[in-house]
């Protein structure tokens, strides 16, 4: 008879593009959510929560970078019944596509215009790559039913607020906004965009933005190469291009070139580029308010600028279109210097309910990426500092463990992290390695003798030097950092030490 075979075990490896966080970054992340939050809310937005997973349907064919509408997402079919398939579900892949979904939904009952912020989890089912995963967080926040430009440059205005209360100071930032319709109008000038014939036109359009697109990795030359034949990349893979004459290419070139020394030069440059197109024109009189409004407020173009090179990669865009740049320099992983580059982005998406209502609604947001800020801060060295783990009351006595649980209710109750030590008390030395392994800033003894006179041992672990993995009871309590106090006065000298602690 043959010998069974044993069920193999499963390998303890996270799936490929895909991470686990821990404890400080947890932290963090919670914490900068609830700033972001804080700001969204001063600004009137309300917070929705909508479920991780939509029907592909309601998803739509707005997918990044594809054509498909179940490319790029996380997705499965349902069970069917009878006869009728089953509906393909997908992971949400941004919060824009649901907030469409919520407000065909529940327009009736909402407000109008609405204004919702929305924070969490989004997945792409992509290839993932250094500093790329198929999941991470953003933060979301729209405006539903104005076609306002005020709502455009509130968003700006919001976003710039957003960074500096994060810890992005003026200085290291610039939001540089552009709209669609001027690029439209400059294609239109081109002859690239024949506004008789939409498809082609859509089509057209999309070769030449994903070619702008790339201004910043492509550069230049890179850029024009794609806008004309095509380019060959250093691995000698060849891409075609939009396919553009000279001429044409030269309008377009000057468009992405039209930035001048403010955003009045810039404006009047652009209205030269768009002559004789409605699109292009009507695109910098809206770039125009959104500037004017935009001063009144006081954000000048120190924090804020008009900057045709920004094309967003999303398809549904129809307006302005804004991107939050962080400007401060770091390293890579090969020591050159870099910025770090973009951490928000957004737009007026005037189309996007429509697929549900068949009535255009304007809209317009932003959409932080809050992994990418986080990392920004922790490159630039403004997320270095530790989450201060618990006070750690060590167990001297197993019989003794509700003596030791009442001292930790009475630390907890008066708003201190603490925790008894769960592990095996046998060896008070493991006990003060774990102490030190959580980052505990204070640990508490109280053994047989302690007990009888009335006294804790307290000892704060940031002064003191590290625990040697070694020390014994009777050679920590010698340290300097060690202090022997009444057992009714345990609480005010752990708070004593831990304000002592605090930078």
């Amino acid at each position: 008879m043959a010998k069974p075979k044993k069920t193999p075990r499963p390998k303890a490896e996270t799936p490929k593009g895909f991470r686990d966080y821990f404890g400080t970054e947890v932290t963090a992340r919670a914490e900068m959510l609830q700033a972001i939050a804080g700001v969204y809310h001063r600004y009137g937005f309300d917070a929705l929560e909508t479920s991780a997973v939509e029907t592909v349907e309601a998803l739509g064919k707005f997918l990044p970078d594809v054509d498909r509408p179940n490319a790029g997402v996380f997705g499965w079919q349902e069970d069917g019944e009878g006869d009728k398939p089953g509906d393909w579900l997908a992971l949400r892949y941004d919060m824009t596509a649901p907030l469409a979904r919520v407000y065909a939904q529940h327009r009736n009952d909402l407000p109008n215009p609405y204004r919702r912020y929305a924070m969490g989890p989004v997945w792409r089912n992509e290839k993932p790559g250094p500093g790329r995963f198929r999941q991470f967080y953003q933060c979301d926040a729209d405006t539903v039913g104005s076609a306002s430009m005020g709502a455009d440059a509130e968003i700006c205005a919001m976003l710039a607020d957003t960074l500096e209360q994060v810890g992005i100071p003026r200085g290291d930032y610039i939001i540089r906004v552009n709209n669609r319709k001027v690029l439209n109008g400059v294609m239109e000038v081109a002859g690239v965009l024949d506004p008789a014939n939409p498809e082609a036109m859509e089509h057209e359009r999309g070769i030449v933005l994903r070619a702008i697109d790339k201004l910043d990795r492509l550069g230049v030359d890179g850029v024009r190469a794609l806008l004309g034949a095509g380019r060959k990349d250093d691995s000698g893979d060849f891409t075609d291009g939009a396919g553009l004459s000279d001429a044409q290419a030269d309008v377009v070139m000057g468009f992405m070139e039209a930035k001048r020394d403010s955003g009045a030069a810039t404006v009047a440059r652009l209205r030269e580029l768009v002559a004789g197109s409605q699109t292009g024109e009507t695109g910098v009189d809206e770039l125009e308010e959104i500037a004017a409004l935009l001063a009144a407020g006081g954000y000048g173009p120190d924090r804020i600028e008009i900057d045709p090179s920004v094309v967003r990669g999303l398809g549904y865009y129809t307006g302005p279109v804004y991107e939050a740049e962080l400007t401060f320099e770091i390293f890579d992983e090969k020591g050159r210097k870099r910025q770090f580059g973009s951490v928000a982005g957004g737009g007026r998406y005037d189309d996007l309910v429509k697929r549900f209502t068949g009535q255009e609604v304007p809209a317009t947001g932003v959409s932080i990426g809050v992994d990418r800020l986080l990392a920004a801060l922790t490159a630039k060295g403004r997320m270095e500092r530790d989450v201060q783990g618990p006070v750690v009351v060590t167990v001297m006595d197993r019989a003794r463990m509700a003596d030791y649980q009442a001292m930790v209710a009475e630390l907890r109750q008066a708003g201190i992290r603490a925790e008894v030590y769960l592990g095996n008390p046998k060896n008070f030395g493991n006990q003060l390695k774990y102490a030190d392994k959580r980052g505990s800033p204070v640990a508490i003894i109280e053994g047989g003798d302690e007990k009888d006179r009335g006294v804790v041992q307290i000892k704060d672990l940031i002064l003191g030097a590290k625990i040697a993995e070694t020390a014994t009871h009777e050679e920590w309590k010698d340290r300097p950092s060690q202090f022997e106090v009444p057992r009714d006065q345990m609480l005010a000298k752990v708070r004593e030490i831990l304000e002592g602690q605090e930078p």
